[in-house]
């Protein structure tokens, strides 16, 4: 029986599509259409429910030690609210997951954790923690919201303090105010945008829900899904566990070594990647140069042979044209290389191209 989030009943009210998802009930789209939430997140602003995401607190005297052997980025050295992103590896060097960890405050994390593999990293952490530190998952009470676009912040600025505001990227403030409800407000994202994350107690998601689409009336905010969740992704080049990323996939393979602090004295997976040595595959961009899609899982080849294969792609609605990531051979990553991708019993001749599709501008 597949959950749902606290804002079930407003997806419904929006008129989402519903879908099955990481075992929630989520909005693919809403009546806009992916399209059209695509574009508002790229020009003005879009509201995504992503409750499904899992919740960890890391706590403990021996905290910081425990996360920087679990995790093979560096921890040490953060301020409360600052927030860092790392993959999570196996004993063979694998993406075991890749989350985002935010310090609250001395001897205790915050862990944000992709819904899918919730259940999978909770036995992993506590399978790999020592005495000195304890996990606990509040997922089940905590509500996520993510507002994502170039006039998400005008709109939060009707809604709260401008000091409750964090200013930089990767960081949160966790005694935020919100429409008057208490939550952790980040500058994160996943769209490749300027915007925010709001967490919230699950009882507070639908009033908080209602005041950004109240306040986002005159910058055009509209509810998105998931479908614009993926397109937006993939078009700002973010790997997503499943496809860029796996069990047997390492974070130098997928493109994040610099999220991979190899100066460290340990961590789960360092001794693997140190015997691997450099990867013989690598992540990359594609663009079709023939018509069609290049969607996951599709051989790429180059002049008949065996070059790599796709992990993801999509038309991207803002560039206007298609795109695709995919792990290929080092030999074929060089930007203009040509490759032929087989789709469906045809082949698509594909250029590769640097990464990512698209960068927002920087004010």
């Amino acid at each position: 029986m597949e959950l749902k989030t606290p804002l079930y009943e407003i997806h419904l009210q929006e008129q989402g599509k519903m879908v099955s998802f990481a075992g929630y009930l989520l909005p693919v789209q809403y009546p806009t259409g992916v399209i059209q939430e695509h574009l508002a997140v790229r020009q003005r602003c879009g509201l995504f429910d992503v409750s499904h995401m899992g919740e960890f607190v890391l706590q403990g005297k021996g905290a910081l030690k425990n996360l920087n052997q679990l995790l093979c980025n560096d921890f040490t050295g953060m301020v409360p609210g600052q927030a860092r992103y790392s993959p999570m590896l196996n004993e063979n060097g694998g993406i075991v997951d890749d989350l985002i960890v935010y310090y609250v405050k001395e001897n205790c994390y915050l862990m944000v954790v992709n819904a899918a593999n919730r259940m999978k990293d909770l036995q992993w952490i506590q399978a790999h923690l020592d005495q000195s530190a304890t996990v606990e998952d509040h997922s089940d009470a905590i509500a996520q919201l993510a507002l994502q676009g170039p006039l998400a912040e005008s709109i939060l600025k009707k809604l709260t303090d401008e000091s409750m505001i964090p200013l930089k990227y990767y960081s949160g403030h966790f005694e935020a105010e919100v429409a008057g409800i208490r939550c952790l407000l980040s500058r994160t994202g996943y769209t490749g945008e300027r915007g925010f994350e709001l967490y919230c107690a699950k009882e507070d998601a639908v009033s908080l829900w209602q005041a950004l689409r109240e306040a986002g009336k005159e910058e055009g905010l509209i509810p998105c899904g998931l479908g614009a969740r993926d397109t937006l992704r993939l078009e700002a080049a973010m790997p997503l566990y499943g496809h860029e990323m796996s069990d047997t996939i390492t974070p130098l393979e997928a493109g994040l070594a610099m999220f991979v602090k190899m100066n460290k004295p340990d961590f789960i997976g360092k001794q693997a990647l140190l015997e691997k040595g450099e990867p013989q595959r690598i992540r990359v961009g594609l663009k079709p140069l023939g018509r069609g899609i290049i969607r996951e899982e599709c051989p790429l080849l180059s002049e008949g042979k065996p070059a790599g294969i796709s992990t993801s792609g999509t038309h991207a609605p803002f560039l206007g044209y298609p795109v695709a990531m995919a792990l290929v051979e080092t030999r074929y990553s060089t930007p203009n290389t040509r490759l032929m991708a087989e789709v469906r019993g045809r082949q698509i001749e594909a250029e590769v191209v640097a990464l990512p599709f698209y960068k927002r501008e920087k004010k």
